[in-house]
C-alpha cells in the first residue's frame, strides 16, 4: 500500500466518522436497541431529522460559509486559531437542538445523547484556547463513554459493541495522525476526554 493510499484512506475515514455525524448514530441507536423503538416510525423519522438539522446541516453550512467568507481550505481551517467560531456555532446548534428537545419534554435517554455531546464541544473549545485537541477522537470517545454508561444503567453486555467502537477509534486517531492534524497526544487526550466527559454525563445528568 502507498503513501497516496494511505492518505486517502484517512481522509474518507476522518470524512465518514465526523463529530457532527455520532449524535445521529447515537440517536439512531437509542430508537434501535432501547424502549424507545416503540416510538411511531414518523415521531422516529422526525427525531432524527431534528438532530441531523441542528448538529450537522446547518453547522456544516455555517461553517462553510465562514470558511468562504474568510477564503480558508480545509487545512487551514485546522489550525487552532481559527477552530473558535467552528467550535462556537456547533455549540450554539446542539444547545438549541436540546432546548428543543426539552421544550417537547422528549424522554431522558435522547437529551442525554445531545447533553453529552455538547459537553464535549464545550470542552473541546475551552482546551482550544490554549492547545489544540482532536475533536475526532473527543467524538469517538463520547460513544465508547455512552455505551459504557448506558450498559450500566440497562445491565446489558457491550463487549461486541464495544470492541468496534474501539476498533473505530483506533482508525480515527490514526487518520487524523497520517493526515498530520493531530499529534499522538492531541488524539488520546481527546479520546480520553470525550470517555470521561459523556459516561459522566449519561449517569449522573
Amino acid at each position: 500500500m502507498n503513501v497516496k493510499t494511505i492518505i486517502l484512506a484517512a481522509r474518507i475515514i476522518s470524512m465518514l466518522l465526523t463529530p457532527f455525524y455520532l449524535s445521529v448514530v447515537g440517536v439512531l441507536a437509542i430508537f434501535s436497541f432501547s424502549y424507545l423503538s416503540m416510538f411511531p416510525w414518523q415521531a422516529k423519522l422526525s427525531l432524527v431529522l431534528l438532530t441531523y438539522a441542528f448538529t450537522v446541516l446547518i453547522p456544516s453550512i455555517l461553517i462553510h460559509l465562514y470558511r468562504q467568507y474568510h477564503g480558508l481550505t480545509l487545512f487551514q481551517l485546522g489550525h487552532r486559531e481559527k477552530r473558535m467560531i467552528p467550535y462556537v456555532i456547533s455549540i450554539l446548534c446542539y444547545s438549541l437542538c436540546l432546548y428543543i428537545m426539552d421544550w417537547l419534554h422528549l424522554p431522558h435517554l435522547l437529551t442525554a445523547i445531545l447533553t453529552a455531546a455538547l459537553v464535549i464541544q464545550i470542552l473541546c473549545a475551552i482546551i482550544n484556547v490554549w492547545w489544540k485537541i482532536s475533536t475526532h477522537t473527543a467524538a469517538i470517545g463520547g460513544v465508547t463513554g455512552s455505551l459504557i454508561g448506558f450498559s450500566f444503567l440497562f445491565s446489558f453486555n457491550p463487549m461486541w459493541w464495544l470492541c468496534l467502537v474501539i476498533l473505530l477509534s483506533g482508525l480515527v486517531g490514526s487518520s487524523r495522525i497520517i493526515l498530520r492534524q493531530h499529534s499522538l497526544s492531541q488524539v488520546s487526550m481527546g479520546y480520553f476526554l470525550g470517555i470521561a466527559s459523556s459516561y459522566l454525563t449519561i449517569i449522573y445528568f
